[in-house]
């Protein structure tokens, strides 16, 4: 069975293709856009990720029109973080009065998909999507093969936007040899906590446990708060006891029974921490890739939804000139601008996201130091901390800003290990300033700390300016040479400033 002809046939009504529909529909032509968007199913889904959105996501769904979205869904107001680290704990809130939101994953997709079905052209239908239709000759995307109520159907449109999410079915097909492989160092283990007490109400929580990755707690109903413990592969056989035995310890005392009653109520449920950097589309026509399916970064900055709605506000207003959507030479080069012009808020984000997960999450001497560093960078408060959460928050698009911070981290990690007082060997000794005879020792370390600092954010910005696939081989000693001398270039850079916050 062939269905209508569309103009847009979007595969995957999650954040990013249930956003789009609407935000198409919404375009000033002479001729409304007929647009059809598919999903396996439209029954609530129940996730553990994607449940803040930061206050730069809340600006996209505004510039959407989709803010009533976070309307009747129990929401709750999330002004900043909470880190907390051996009893310590320091206030990062979002600058000025930006806000971001948490809620049930669930609630919010079904919001969002109330929203596409009532835009005008938006044909919301559940089926699932088993292939695209290609034509042989010219090798463009004229469609899609899909089974509805156990039907095979062809779905034929103008433009086809796979948002099927990170474990999406299509990557290879529209990417090919181009396709870059997603990594997974670790996973995030959910569980859900009643009238649970946080440390600072309206705020997420990062607590950094020693030994192990971080805790990150929020809010997200009136009575619900979710706990996402961070575990390293491989994972261990006993998740409960791993939690219990490693983690809960770490964690302030007052989540310790609600976390308790937690895993003895409900099961653990995971979710791989993948990160996937974007490769430019545009060799395959007629389609193109949106949200999870293309990028992904670590949901430890819960910076995904705002990445994916702003990549929809982008693509919008390239796409609203023009006429034809068939036209691929014209919508080819807007996918190619699209690609560059969403670098300034995803490279932040998505840099920040593993750059960071890599310092909370330390498994090495040099990770130790410079989360030590970063720990008190944030206690200095001012701008130590204004700079930073506007970066994560999505309010400051800038990579440059990000790699001011980063360094100062870096090299005020290093003025740490020197000059503030170094852990007691016992109990019974009292903290020392690190003594004379150990600078030549701690010169070295100091070396080998600025060095995992580069290695850390090099390949994050690499995977950030590159344009080409993992397959094209032909660029991998251009790479290397430039991932080294762009990293230790941007770090000397900062270096004169980076005193400038008189440590």
């Amino acid at each position: 069975m062939r269905s209508p002809d569309y103009d847009v046939l979007i595969v995957g009504a999650g954040i990013a293709g249930s956003s789009l529909a609407h935000a198409l529909s919404t375009l000033p032509r002479r001729k409304p856009l007929r647009i059809a968007l598919l999903e396996r199913s439209l029954a609530e889904p129940d996730r553990i990720v994607g449940e803040l959105l930061q206050p730069g996501g809340v600006l996209a769904l505004r510039q959407l029109g989709l803010e009533g979205c976070l309307d009747g869904i129990d929401a709750i107001p999330c002004r900043g973080y909470c880190v907390v680290e051996d009893g310590k704990s320091v206030h990062i809130p979002y600058p000025g009065t930006h806000e971001g939101r948490s809620f049930h994953h669930g609630r919010f997709i079904m919001s969002l998909r109330a929203a596409a079905q009532s835009a005008k052209g938006v044909e919301v239908v559940e089926a699932t999507v088993t292939g695209l239709l290609t034509d042989e000759t010219t090798g463009s995307v004229q469609g899609v093969r899909a089974t509805r109520n156990g039907e095979k159907e062809t779905w034929r449109a103008k433009l086809v936007v796979i948002a099927d999410g990170c474990f999406s079915n299509f990557r290879t097909a529209v990417m090919g040899d181009e396709a870059a492989k997603s990594t997974t160092k670790s996973h995030f283990v959910g569980a859900i906590l009643e009238d649970a007490v946080l440390p600072i109400p309206n705020h997420g929580t990062v607590a950094l446990c020693k030994g192990f990755g971080p805790v990150l707690l929020y809010q997200i109903s009136q009575h619900d708060t979710r706990m996402l413990v961070d575990v390293k592969t491989p994972l261990p056989s006993d998740l409960k006891a791993h939690i219990l035995t490693n983690i809960v310890p770490q964690l302030p005392s007052s989540l310790h029974l609600p976390i308790q009653t937690a895993l003895d109520k409900d099961r653990l449920r995971r979710m791989p921490n993948s990160f996937l950097p974007p490769v430019q589309q545009g060799s395959k026509p007629g389609v193109l890739l949106l949200g999870d399916a293309w990028n992904m970064r670590h949901p430890l900055t819960g910076g995904g939804m705002t990445v994916a709605l702003n990549d929809v506000v982008q693509l919008r207003e390239l796409l609203a000139p023009i006429e034809n959507l068939q036209n691929w030479k014209v919508v080819g080069n807007v996918v190619r601008d699209w690609h560059w012009s969403r670098k300034p808020l995803s490279s932040t984000i998505n840099i920040l996201s593993v750059a960071l997960y890599d310092l909370f999450g330390a498994d090495d001497e040099e990770l130790a130091v410079l989360r030590t560093g970063c720990f008190k960078y944030f206690e200095r408060g001012g701008e130590c901390v204004n700079g930073p959460v506007s970066l994560l928050s999505g309010i400051t698009p800038s990579p440059l800003l990000l790699a001011f911070h980063f360094f100062a981290v870096a090299f005020y990690s290093i003025w740490v290990m020197f000059i503030h007082p170094q852990p007691p060997r016992t109990p019974s000794s009292k903290p020392r300033a690190a003594p004379l005879y150990t600078y030549p020792s701690l010169s070295l370390k100091a070396l080998r700390v600025f060095w995992t600092a580069c290695i850390v954010f090099g390949p994050l910005v690499w995977s950030e300016i590159r344009w080409w696939g993992p397959a094209n081989s032909s660029h991998k000693l251009l790479r290397t040479m430039l991932t080294i001398l762009s990293t230790l270039g941007l770090a000397m850079l900062i270096y004169r400033q980076a005193f400038s916050l008189e440590f």
